[in-house]
């Protein structure tokens, strides 16, 4: 039999496998799909508003009523309770009632008046790191918004002018410029982020369980024969990863057109590029979960491998916490992480318009290490041909 025709029949015998298997075929077809829209619908609203606080307010003066207006106006922020003891706002911050409370102390307006600075007290949950760092940003600016006009008001009675109040307040102005991700969109940085890595996940499953099947129903012999070569096990083997690359990656091709040109969202670089390293990174998952079921001969094993590379690769890609800020050992492991070298390329392009020159290495080497992979797997399946009593592992 020819190469093609080892190619053919095993991928014949994979679909013939998938259409009496549901939940296999699921895995590679709508399951993808299904976890895709989940990760998009859970950041669709791009930017987080009205996180609930809660108000103490002790002063009950003017100034104290300015400010809790000041907070309601802030489009981030939602005074959802209002307390009057701090007993009862302590306890709503432990039971999760709010995210954060603002306390506005007695005597706050009486000591602003008499010259001395006032305090607000901010109580938030910093184990929350996303919500933490929103509302101390967008208290802080309602407070501050609060205390310039206080400040302006009290130099404009001195005789200032209005203009002179502002420049002599700000002598030295900071001027903040964002280059990516301008509006802080979390459905292109978070959510695009983690599409990916669910389908990392997915595919080196569809790898070990394809390959790892086979040899957990003792059947290894009637997919590539008793004592194939190795040509001829690379070709069964192809045929065989063939369905699920193809499911797998137009899953992941409508995904990532989704979410970008479905939502409006125009890259800064090259999306065809992204695209196909989305595909390559994709095969080489896939080729990942085969070597690892044809080293182990075990279905069982090839798993446990399957969560153990996959399971972290977003906490150790660079996306939620910084690659440089890492101890040596654990950027070395990011590194060997296939998502890590992939979700550069994403950000490079599709964020931060990076010329191409910049992503061209990382798809071209995740190539080479899918070859390499899959020719290891083969020569690893020819040997285990020959050696029925390895198989069955579970």
């Amino acid at each position: 039999m020819s190469l093609r025709g080892f190619a053919t029949a095993s991928a014949r015998r994979e679909f013939t496998l998938l259409r009496t298997r549901p939940w296999d075929l699921a895995m590679i077809t709508w399951v993808p799909l299904l976890a895709a829209a989940l990760m998009w619908w859970i950041f669709s609203a791009g930017l987080p508003t009205r996180l609930p606080i809660g108000v103490l307010d002790q002063d009950h003066s003017a100034l104290s009523r300015q400010v809790v207006r000041f907070l309601e106006a802030t489009p981030g922020l939602r005074v959802a309770q209002h307390y009057d003891d701090e007993t009862a706002m302590a306890r709503a911050l432990v039971r999760g009632e709010v995210d954060a409370a603002v306390h506005l102390p007695r005597n706050l307006a009486r000591e602003i008046k008499q010259g001395r600075a006032g305090r607000v007290v901010l109580l938030h949950n910093a184990q929350l790191g996303t919500h933490s760092g929103l509302i101390q940003r967008d208290v802080r600016t309602a407070v501050g918004t609060v205390s310039a006009g206080i400040e302006l008001t009290a130099r404009n009675k001195r005789g200032e002018s209005m203009t002179a109040a502002r420049a002599s307040m700000e002598p030295v102005r900071a001027s903040t410029v964002s280059l990516f991700n301008t509006s802080l969109d979390y459905e292109q940085f978070l959510g695009a982020a983690l599409i990916p890595a669910v389908l990392h996940i997915l595919a080196m499953t569809a790898g070990a369980w394809a390959v790892g099947r086979e040899l957990r129903d003792r059947r290894i012999d009637e997919w590539i024969g008793a004592a194939p070569r190795w040509h001829e096990a690379l070709a069964a083997l192809a045929g065989k990863l063939a369905l699920p690359f193809a499911g797998l990656t137009l899953a992941a091709m409508l995904a990532m057109l989704w979410i970008t040109a479905g939502r409006g969202w125009h890259p800064a670089g090259s999306l065809g590029w992204t695209l196909f390293a989305l595909a390559v990174f994709l095969a080489l998952s896939i080729a990942l979960g085969a070597f690892a079921a044809a080293l182990t001969r075990s279905l069982r094993t090839a798993l446990s491998a399957t969560g153990f590379i996959t399971a972290p690769a977003f906490a150790f890609g660079g996306v939620g916490f910084p690659l440089l800020a890492m101890p040596p050992l654990a950027r070395a492991w990011a590194l060997l992480l296939p998502y890590t070298h992939y979700i550069r390329v994403q950000m490079e392009q599709l964020q931060m318009g990076a010329p191409l020159a910049y992503s061209v290495a990382a798809p071209l080497w995740m190539v080479l290490a899918t070859a390499a992979l899959l020719a290891a797997s083969a020569a690893l399946l020819a040997r285990a041909a020959t050696q029925p009593h390895t198989w069955g592992g579970r």
